[in-house]
Formats: structure tokens, C-alpha cells, sequence
């Protein structure tokens, strides 16, 4: 069974940061790509950011871009999310998936996310 467990969110001022960890099981971690999504309330699920299997290719959004900074532990089975320079448009309920951009959604392996609340 694939287990997706998030944490490090919490409430932090504007320009701050955080790092969120995923600590993944139930399956071969260092074969997969995966991918930080969020959340906001009230909206639709955002893809984040990926990462390939080994780490040596990443990808973001341009609203992240520059900011956050996604890596992974293969032999911790462990994604990280380094976010910096915090905005309130940050805030959300985050989560970590495995897949790439492309795959994520229906792959449908899913975290219980993490929220992150950026605020003055």
C-alpha cells in the first residue's frame, strides 16, 4: 500500500520559509518521479514542482519559481520541499504525489498534506 506522510507546515510571516518533508513507503521510491501539489482554499489543486527518480532533473511553476527549491533522500525515501521568501499567496494545504507533472493525477497516490499558512 502506498503511503504518503507530509510535514513541516505551519504558520510563518511573509518572506519567511519552511521545509516541508514527504516520508514515502509501499513502493520503490528511487523509481519514481514525484511531485509537490497545493492546494488553496477555495480553489483547485496546483502542481508545484517535480522531481526525476535519481534528482538530477527538476521542474516548477513559474509563481514558484526562484523560490522553492524541491529534492529528495533516496535512501531516507524522503521529498523536500525548501520554501523561501514566503508569500500569502503560499498559503495552502500542500501535498506531496507520486508521478511526474504529467502522471500525478492519475497515479492518484496522494499525501494527507500539510498545511502552510503565510500571514502577518
Amino acid at each position: 500500500e502506498v503511503q504518503l506522510v507530509e510535514s513541516g507546515g505551519g504558520m510563518v510571516q511573509p518572506g519567511g520559509s519552511l521545509r516541508l518533508s514527504c516520508a514515502a513507503s509501499g513502493f520503490t521510491f528511487s523509481s519514481n518521479s514525484m511531485s509537490w501539489v497545493r492546494q488553496a482554499p477555495g480553489k483547485g489543486p496546483e502542481w508545484v514542482s517535480s522531481i526525476s527518480p535519481g534528482g538530477a532533473s527538476t521542474s516548477y511553476a513559474s509563481s514558484v519559481k526562484g523560490r522553492f527549491s524541491i529534492s529528495r533522500d533516496n535512501a531516507k525515501d524522503t521529498l523536500y520541499l525548501q520554501m523561501n521568501s514566503l508569500k500569502p499567496e503560499d498559503t495552502a494545504l500542500y501535498y506531496c504525489a507520486r508521478g511526474g507533472p504529467a502522471t500525478y493525477q492519475s497515479k492518484g497516490d496522494w499525501g494527507q498534506g500539510t498545511q502552510v499558512t503565510v500571514s502577518s
